[in-house]
């Protein structure tokens, strides 16, 4: 099914579109819910498209909930999932440390509780979680306690944030052979690149696809941000659908695709829609 990008969904290319896929990724926040607020006929979209045999996946970029507390709170709105279906960046950031870096020992962690309960899940120990309080003079900070076993550095959002956890990455970082996984203000000051995990960077779909060997054009994401929900399905070749009920706009995938420059290209959606309950009429005819 071929199409010009950035065409308004409805009618009957709903149904066209719903039948070149097997399987649906959706954000969450601005696409099936507003924080604690359902978005109207999302659940009923959910449930249908399991009902008629798609699979259906939530990726999100929120470190502060293990896949199990995104479950809860799914069903809790009225949805069908289970926590196997979700996939947040404590998740794919403990997998991709397991997988990837082929880690072993200890990570330095600057994160949620969250983030600490998916890495030990996969079996790699986490230290830092909670305050790390500034003690002594300025002349010792420059030799806080490291533990040896610690063989990466990974960050996220923490509520604890502080200049002690900042020196003590950087303490950690100071050994070229250690692996990390960070973040801006950790990245700015250690003057070292960072490997991000989450949308748009093309892993999250890679965690997804490789255990539910997913075909990449049989996927569409669904998601309310151009520059990560549809980048990331840009960058892993699936169809793409932009839901009005978040962030950006058609007038900005507009503007996208209009520009000559790569990446703007990639944040431009092959379709839109005012709010995935618009699906429903595909569903129930």
């Amino acid at each position: 099914m071929a199409a010009s990008k950035c065409t308004r969904l409805g009618g009957a290319l709903v149904a066209q579109l719903l039948d070149s896929v097997d399987c649906v990724l959706f954000d969450c926040d601005g696409v099936i819910w507003r924080g604690d607020q359902v978005i109207s006929g999302a659940p009923q979209v959910i449930n249908s498209l399991k009902r008629i045999g798609k699979r259906v996946f939530f990726v999100t970029n929120n470190s502060t909930k293990t896949r199990q507390m995104y479950a809860d709170k799914l069903r809790k709105m009225g949805f069908d999932a289970t926590a196997d279906e979700v996939f947040g960046t404590a998740f794919c950031s403990a997998m991709y440390l397991k997988t990837v870096c082929k880690l072993e020992g200890k990570v330095y962690l600057i994160g949620s509780n969250a983030m600490k309960q998916e890495l030990e899940e996969v079996g790699i120990r986490p230290l830092g979680v909670g305050p790390d309080l500034i003690s002594g003079v300025q002349s010792d900070w420059a030799n806080v306690p490291l533990d040896e076993e610690v063989r990466g550095v990974l960050v996220g959002f923490d509520e604890h944030f502080s200049y002690m956890k900042l020196n003590r990455a950087l303490q950690y970082l100071s050994n070229p052979d250690w692996t990390g996984c960070l973040l801006r203000a950790v990245e700015t000051a250690a003057q070292r690149q960072a490997q991000l995990v989450g949308k748009p960077n093309s892993f999250m779909f890679q965690c997804v696809a490789s255990r539910y060997s997913l075909e990449p054009q049989r996927c569409l994401m669904v998601g309310d941000r151009l520059d990560t929900d549809i980048m990331l399905g840009s960058n892993c070749g699936l169809k793409t659908l932009l839901t009005l009920t978040g962030v950006s706009t058609v007038a900005e995938a507009e503007e996208n695709n209009k520009s000559q420059c790569p990446e703007q290209q990639k944040m431009v959606p092959d379709y839109y829609i005012d709010s995935i309950a618009d699906l429903l009429p595909a569903l129930q005819a």
